[in-house]
Order: structure tokens, then C-alpha cells, then sequence
């Protein structure tokens, strides 16, 4: 077996092996389990059963990271993202009132136009373009947004109506305690060079979590459950007219947007804090990777579930050494035992995978190296990138604010020779569509 995977991942020609693999896998799926509870519940907002969302993601997310695994050889995972879930439940749905079978039908064929410009080459086209230095800082700026996320999820960090953000009153809190305590192990766990410090750690904390009262076992507990519906499945069908009644231009656009620039956020940042970037900044086998997360949003949707994009969480997974697709096939595969034992899974609180989170984004910060201040029309453009994505919230939102001012900056330098077409041309979209969409 040993011998079949080394032949197929190439695990020693990328500087890895068997077991880092599966635990860097185990990471990953530990750091973004929270979605197989959290999508059901935001979809389930907008009317969607929710046993139906659930298996709708967990075996999207299956299904999708599979690919990557097998078809890219990346290590990276994919699920409903958060984000185009909540666009999909409370703007789409909810706000212009949309059915959730007809926002399905939109997700389908924004899936479909995914897989026709991945096809063609558009989409790594477009990945290719972005300057090293914004890849860098893409990097980096997705360190500190995942740190936000991490921080948010601890209770460490909460908002603030005077200063917008503000650091909690209640640490000594049982939530709050436990995230800290777990931050301090993993931290230690990390300085100490202890393999599989992350995932240890998350594990380690839902332990102590669960004499905190954080982590609550109900009378009767089973860790071995089946929950499977398929009510959702095909749904999307139905959707349809009501979506060509709508108007389909504004939601699909939408949906289109932000997935197509947080994939390529989430790919070239991991990719760069993995040492996948070639000599030219640029992903190989860009194109698989971006069909795997064409195929999962396809499949979501068909399913019965909102945008699969790939996880930013995919971070943690590469941290602990992941390289290959063998990480995600580790990650497709827990996904699908999960439909066999979601109770056990369900167990991991926020609080025990917040730590991860925060340190994944002290690791992917180091990118920031890559980027030339001394030369202001490199440094603009990237601090941008980087400050944007966790004060917007939005990994694509970094990203536009990164694209607009490069060659903004190289024009009124004297230096447009430095950019590219499809940089200029992506920059003046961002400007029309902030000014006018």
C-alpha cells in the first residue's frame, strides 16, 4: 500500500511521507469541521431542511476535496464556504426573496461557468497575473484574516459599536479560559517542534474543555449516528424558473465574484506559504486545482447546498507538512465517516479549533518577507491586500483593494511596463463594479 501511494502522491519527490500526510490531513478536517453543523444552520434559515443540508455537505465537501486530492495532487480541502453561505440564506433568499430552490439553481450555474472558464484556461489565466508580491501579501493577508477568525471564535476579540473591534471583558470565562488555555498548549506544543502540535493541541483542548462545562456530553450519548437525507438532492431543478423570472444577472454575478476570487486568494496564499509557487510566483497544475472547486460548487448544488469553494483552514493541514493530495483524500474520507459519526465530531467546540486558527496565521504571516518595501509601488498595493481581507472580512475583498492600486501605482509612477493586461483589465472591472454595481 505504502508503495501505491508513494508511486501515485509522490510523496519523497515533495518531502513528505505517509504519516505527516495523514496528520496534516487530520488538521485540516479538525480545523474546518465547524462547517458540517454550521452551514446546516445558516441554510436552514432560508427554509432548507436541515439533516438535508448537512449530507448535502458533507459529501459535497467529499466529493470536491477528492478531486483536488486525486485529480491535483494539492493538499487542500473544499466545503460550502462561509461567507457565500450567508449571501446565499440571508441576501439571496431571505433579502430579495428568492426561493431556496431558485438560489440553488443560480449556484448551479454559476458552478457550470466555473468549469466552462476553467476549461478554457481563463481562471488560471487570471491566477497567473497577480504579481508576486501580491501572492505574497495574499499570503500573509490571509494569516491575519483566519488569526481575526481564530480570535472572534474564542471570544477573545469582540465587536465594538465605539471601536468596531475591542478585546473581551470575559476572559475568565469558561469559553474564553478554554480557548487561552489552548492557545498556551499549542503554543508550547509548536516551540517545542512536537509533530502534529495543532491537531494535538485542538484534541487536547476539547478534552479539558469537557470538565469546563464547554464541552457538553448529553445523557445518552452515542459518538455512532447515521444521518442521511437526501430531500434537497435535485432541488435546484425547480428553481429555475422562478430564477429566469427574477432576473438571474445580479445574483449569479455575485456568487460568481466572490468565489472566483477567494478560491484564488485561498490557492496562491497556501500554495506560497507551502513553497508550491514556481520561480514566476504561479501555481502549477492551477487549472486541476481550480476544476476540483468548479466540480464541488456543480456537485453542491446539486446536492443541496450552497457555493463549495476551497478553505482558507487548508492552512493548517499544510503547517503541519501536508504536500500532497494524499492530505486531502485524508480529509474526503473523514468528511464521509462523519456521516457515521457526527456526534463524536460535533463534540470539538470553536474554542478548541480557535487556537489552530490563530497560529496558522502567526506561521503564514512570514510570507510578508516576500514583499519589497523599500519600493513603495510594490509595498502600497501589497499593505493594502493584507489590511483589507480582516478589516472587510473578505479574502476577495484584499484582493481587489490589491489589484486596483498596483497598477495604479505603476502608471503614475512611470512604470506600466511592470504590469500585465489582465491585471489592468481586472483592476478597471473592480473600479466599474465598486462605482457602479
Amino acid at each position: 500500500m505504502n508503495e501505491i501511494l508513494e508511486k501515485f502522491f509522490k510523496l519523497k519527490e515533495h518531502g513528505t511521507n505517509l504519516k505527516t500526510e495523514v496528520i496534516a490531513g487530520l488538521t485540516t478536517f479538525m480545523t474546518m469541521a465547524y462547517i458540517i453543523i454550521v452551514n446546516p444552520i445558516i441554510l436552514s434559515d432560508a427554509g432548507m431542511p436541515f439533516e438535508a443540508v448537512m449530507a448535502a455537505t458533507v459529501i459535497s465537501a467529499a466529493i470536491s476535496t477528492l478531486i483536488m486530492g486525486l485529480y491535483a495532487n494539492y493538499p487542500f480541502a473544499l466545503a460550502p464556504g462561509m461567507g457565500l453561505n450567508a449571501f446565499f440564506a440571508y441576501t439571496v433568499v431571505i433579502g430579495m426573496g428568492l426561493s431556496w430552490q431558485a438560489a440553488l439553481a443560480a449556484v448551479f450555474i454559476s458552478g457550470i461557468f466555473f468549469i466552462i472558464i476553467t476549461i478554457t484556461g481563463l481562471r488560471t489565466v487570471l491566477v497567473n497575473a497577480i504579481p508576486l508580491s501580491l501572492k505574497k501579501a495574499v499570503s500573509a493577508g490571509i494569516g491575519l484574516f483566519i488569526a481575526l477568525i481564530g480570535l472572534k471564535n474564542a471570544h477573545i476579540v469582540v465587536s465594538d459599536e465605539a471601536t468596531l473591534v475591542t478585546l473581551t471583558d470575559t476572559l475568565t470565562q469558561p469559553n474564553t479560559l478554554l480557548a487561552l488555555i489552548g492557545l498556551i498548549i499549542t503554543a508550547i506544543l509548536m516551540a517545542k517542534n512536537i509533530k502534529g502540535s495543532i491537531l494535538l493541541g485542538i484534541i487536547l483542548t476539547t478534552i479539558i474543555g469537557i470538565p469546563m462545562g464547554v464541552v457538553e456530553i448529553g445523557e445518552g450519548f452515542s459518538p455512532f449516528s447515521l444521518q442521511v437525507s437526501f430531500e434537497a438532492f435535485g432541488s435546484f431543478v425547480d428553481g429555475f424558473p422562478e430564477l429566469f423570472n427574477f432576473g438571474i444577472l445580479n445574483v449569479i454575478l455575485a456568487l460568481t465574484f466572490v468565489d472566483l476570487f477567494d478560491t484564488i486568494g485561498t490557492l496562491v496564499g497556501t500554495g506560497a506559504r507551502a513553497g508550491m509557487l514556481d520561480e514566476d510566483g504561479n501555481l502549477p497544475r492551477a487549472g486541476k486545482a481550480l476544476m476540483a472547486d468548479s466540480i464541488g460548487t456543480t456537485a453542491g448544488a446539486i446536492l443541496g447546498t450552497s457555493t463549495v469553494t476551497t478553505f482558507v483552514e487548508s492552512t493548517a493541514g499544510v503547517v503541519e507538512g501536508g504536500k500532497t493530495g494524499l492530505t486531502a483524500v485524508v480529509v474526503a474520507i473523514l468528511f464521509l465517516l462523519t456521516l457515521l459519526i457526527s456526534p463524536l465530531v460535533l463534540l470539538v467546540p470553536a474554542e478548541a479549533t480557535a487556537p489552530a486558527l490563530i497560529i496558522v496565521g502567526v506561521l503564514m504571516m512570514g510570507a510578508i518577507k516576500g514583499v519589497d518595501f523599500e519600493d513603495f509601488t510594490e509595498a502600497f498595493p501589497a499593505f493594502m491586500t493584507i489590511a483589507m481581507m480582516p478589516f472587510t472580512f473578505s479574502i476577495a475583498e484584499g484582493i481587489a483593494a490589491g489589484i486596483i492600486f498596483y497598477p495604479i501605482m505603476k502608471l503614475v509612477s512611470g512604470r506600466i511596463e511592470e504590469t500585465n493586461m489582465v491585471i489592468n483589465i481586472l483592476a478597471l472591472l473592480f473600479i466599474i463594479k465598486y462605482l457602479f454595481m
